[in-house]
């Protein structure tokens, strides 16, 4: 997400501080802070909190735990980056990131718990979040957060596509 214009949201005027609740989540616990590339970091931050959570779970539970948290960072994270980019005055401020944990969570579903799967996820996703191929670049266009989150949903749907063909023919193994 690279849009740092600073034209108005489509409210009105800024309204100041954003609530903490939604700056913890829309920077993903600060990672959206970290320079250079806060995209990249979200991501990063949420591989690895999905590595380590991923490790202590019971491999039945993997996908359907995967899907939830996925779910759980866009319902949650489409306010939250309401009301930061509400408060900062930009359209898609760069340290929001939460948009980014949601698409690395969907790219990760079904992958296996393997460096070269994650490699590949956190490739994918970013490549599709920064490339957005149709229609990823047009869902930017809706307002607020929901066009903050939305094309990095279709962005990791698109790497959860590839991911899983590349998972069948063989090249990342299983």
């Amino acid at each position: 997400m690279s849009s740092t214009s600073a034209a108005p949201p489509s409210h009105g005027a800024t309204t100041g501080a954003a609530p903490a609740w939604a700056t913890l989540i829309a920077t993903f616990f600060g990672a959206g802070r970290l320079r250079p590339g806060p995209g990249t970091w979200g991501s990063l931050a949420t591989l690895a909190l999905w590595a380590i959570l991923a490790h202590f779970l019971p491999s039945s539970w993997l996908i359907p735990a995967n899907i939830c948290l996925a779910l759980l960072a866009v319902a949650v994270g489409i306010p939250a980056a309401t009301q930061v980019a509400r408060a900062s005055g930009l359209k898609d401020p760069q340290f929001v990131v939460i948009d980014e944990t949601a698409g690395q969570l969907i790219t990760l579903i079904g992958a296996p718990l393997a460096w070269k799967s994650f490699l590949a996820g956190f490739i994918l996703f970013r490549a599709f979040d920064i490339v957005k191929p149709p229609p990823v670049r047009q869902l930017e266009r809706l307002p607020e957060g929901t066009g903050i989150v939305v094309d990095d949903v279709a962005a990791g749907l698109y790497g959860l596509l590839v991911m899983h063909l590349l998972l069948h023919i063989g090249l990342l193994g299983r």
